[in-house]
């Protein structure tokens, strides 16, 4: 049997970037921030900074 596999919340980015994606939502929903948008705020966040950490 093939492993299910996990769904991917930001394109383009790896495991550990998931894993920030994940917090910083927790994070949002947990304090009230954001409202409804703290999916999208999570993942720009998450998108900003490996882009960062990629430029030369």
């Amino acid at each position: 049997m093939d492993k299910p596999r996990r769904k991917e919340h930001v394109r383009g980015v790896g495991k550990k970037e998931q894993r920030q994606y994940e917090h910083i939502k927790r994070a949002a929903e947990r304090e009230g921030r954001h409202g409804s948008r703290a999916e999208e705020v999570a993942a720009r966040t998450v998108l900003k900074t490996s882009q960062r950490e990629r430029a030369p």
